[in-house]
């Protein structure tokens, strides 16, 4: 736990002096070929970064937040487009490129505090997320329906509350409002409205100027889709060897590429008149088992034929067990106190 921390301040470190030669090159340097050269080391570095960690937990999510989030941020500042702006003063500009959040474009809070209605949530979810690693023993007796459902909750929980905390901590460093990152998938009543709308906000926020828009623009919309759940499931592929250490197999790819292929199909039939339109409860249940039933067959299947499914399970028992340990010593120390 302590190696971890110091190769977290180290890894700190070095983004934030990445981030602050990228904003001051991007404002010397106008957008086209010569910013992105000037940027080029950036990007290299990111992708090395995250094999500082020996957590799984942390390597994955350093690799979201850098290789994919922040990269893509970069490509974007280099042809002069999406949400950095060499403009910005140089603690936005770091916060803004290394961690996944997007401000409101109304502006500055005036409050740096975090409002009761973004604590009690978050509280709540990390309340099931603590229940879900006490109940993980029971896995491997769960029916095969139960564990894609307890898999999933874990990967939207852990993945939500780790943005969530980046979040907390941009609010606390920028006073600014930021823009939701999740927004209730589990109420999805489509995959469009999944994907689109509800599911990781900030990737369908970094796929849209940089693969939809450019490719809609040039061979319409339902390329543009295809487009983007290719280089998302690209992408997942990519964030899967940071879990793995091991090469794709394309599986992870194919689930992105059939979902693609869905939504297309979607928008063709929300554009048919007399269609027959399921009510929004049943709509939201076939969306979610849909999305759970070709998840397990191709999403989770590279993690769990590694058996790594088992190392995140235990990763994730220890951390618990060092939190109980820290809060015992907590509790003493304001027994003693007292």
């Amino acid at each position: 736990m302590a190696s971890e921390l110091a190769n977290l301040s180290l890894v700190s470190a070095a983004v934030a002096a990445a981030m602050t030669y990228a904003r001051l090159t991007a404002s010397r340097v106008g957008p086209g070929l010569a910013r992105l050269a000037a940027l080029l080391p950036v990007l290299l570095l990111l992708p090395v970064l995250p094999f500082t960690f020996s957590s799984i937990h942390l390597r994955i999510i350093s690799a979201f937040f850098l290789v994919w989030l922040c990269g893509f941020k970069l490509l974007l500042l280099a042809a002069g487009y999406g949400p950095l702006n060499p403009t910005l003063p140089v603690v936005r500009f770091v916060a803004c490129a290394a961690l996944p959040i997007k401000l409101r474009d109304r502006g500055t809070d005036s409050s740096r505090s975090l409002p009761p209605e973004f604590l009690l949530p978050y509280a709540a979810r990390a309340a099931v997320f603590a229940a879900l690693i006490s109940l993980r023993r029971f896995r491997a007796r769960m029916p095969a329906y139960a564990v894609v459902a307890f898999d999933g909750a874990h990967m939207y929980l852990m993945l939500e509350l780790f943005m969530a905390s980046a979040a907390a901590f941009a609010r606390a460093l920028l006073g600014a409002e930021l823009e939701p990152q999740f927004d209730r998938p589990y109420l999805a009543s489509s995959l469009r409205d999944f994907w689109g709308r509800r599911w990781n906000l900030m990737v369908p926020g970094a796929l849209r100027p940089s693969v939809y828009g450019p490719v809609r623009a040039r061979l319409g919309a339902p390329a543009g889709v295809l487009a983007t759940f290719l280089v998302s499931g690209l992408m997942h592929e990519v964030m899967f060897y940071y879990i793995t250490l091991e090469g794709g197999t394309g599986e992870v790819t194919a689930f992105f590429v059939l979902h693609g292929a869905c939504v297309v199909a979607e928008r063709w039939c929300a554009r048919q008149r007399g269609l027959w339109r399921p009510p929004r409860a049943v709509a939201t249940a076939a969306t979610l088992a849909f999305v759970a039933g070709t998840a397990s067959w191709l999403f989770f299947a590279p993690v769990i034929r590694s058996g790594l499914d088992k190392a995140i399970v235990a990763e994730c028992e220890g951390m618990m067990a060092a939190l109980e340990a820290a809060a015992r010593k907590l509790a003493a120390a304001a027994a003693r106190l007292v």
